[in-house]
């Protein structure tokens, strides 16, 4: 249980960071936010057990909005995670991330 926690989280931090270069033209609704994180979910899974992003999963970082991810971004989750890690995996994916962006709780290296 603690596990698929951390991961959620993981893949909630590797969305937001992905998003923040994304151009921001009009609302995402909360149907679409819904979907875009469980898109995420789905297709980053793998990341969370050790394994590098795949091409899927980078395609949904780098679509996916900001403003999906950084609200469910607690103090308890940013816990949970390597920042820095997660950092260097959406990078990989081709997303920048600002250093020192502040999603949530959380700020990135």
């Amino acid at each position: 249980m603690m596990m698929m926690k951390i991961s959620s989280v993981v893949l909630v931090v590797m969305v937001a960071l992905l998003v923040v270069r994304a151009p921001m033209v009009k609302a995402v609704t909360t149907n679409q936010c819904k979907n875009e994180r469980t898109q995420l979910v789905n297709e980053c899974r793998p990341v969370i057990f050790g394994q590098d992003p795949s091409n899927n999963c980078c395609q949904r970082v780098r679509v996916i909005h900001v403003e999906c991810i950084c609200p469910y971004l607690t103090p308890k989750f940013a816990n949970l995670i390597n920042l820095a890690r997660t950092a260097k995996q959406i990078r990989s994916c081709g997303r920048n991330i600002p250093h020192n962006f502040k999603c949530g709780s959380a700020t990135f290296p």
